[in-house]
């Protein structure tokens, strides 16, 4: 009985979160924010998901299965959604026209293909 409760509200949960990043990727209004919501409220809905189903399962090797497959998606999600928007950037999609900061304009050279770190502009700058 208070296993189908605990089930029903995370499986509701994780629902309710990959609603959240289907509404956002419609919402959001560039490619960065929509990286940003699918990465967090999907990950976390489908974890929650995933966790629902280990319990519901009451098998040891299907827990520990899924336990792994969350961890990796975990791992996995981030990385990848840095490297998509990394990839984004470098070759020319722009931000939102009402974003405050651009973190690494002036930073890359797309001739060369290098990303500065910063430093070097602040020690140039220290040492002028």
């Amino acid at each position: 009985m208070i296993t189908e409760i605990i089930v029903g509200i995370l499986a509701f949960l994780g629902t309710l979160f990959v609603l959240f990043a289907a509404v956002g990727m419609i919402r959001m209004p560039d490619t960065y924010l929509r990286i940003s919501v699918t990465t967090k409220a999907a990950t976390l809905g489908i974890g929650l998901l995933l966790l629902a189903a280990a319990i519901h399962s009451y098998e040891i090797a299907i827990t520990a299965k899924v336990l792994v497959i969350i961890l990796f998606i975990l791992l996995t999600a981030p990385v990848s959604a840095h490297l998509i928007g990394r990839t984004s950037y470098f070759s020319g999609v722009k931000l939102w026209k009402h974003s405050v900061m651009d973190d690494l304009e002036g930073k890359y050279n797309s001739s060369t293909e290098v990303l500065s770190s910063g430093e070097e502009e602040e020690k140039n700058k220290m040492e002028d």
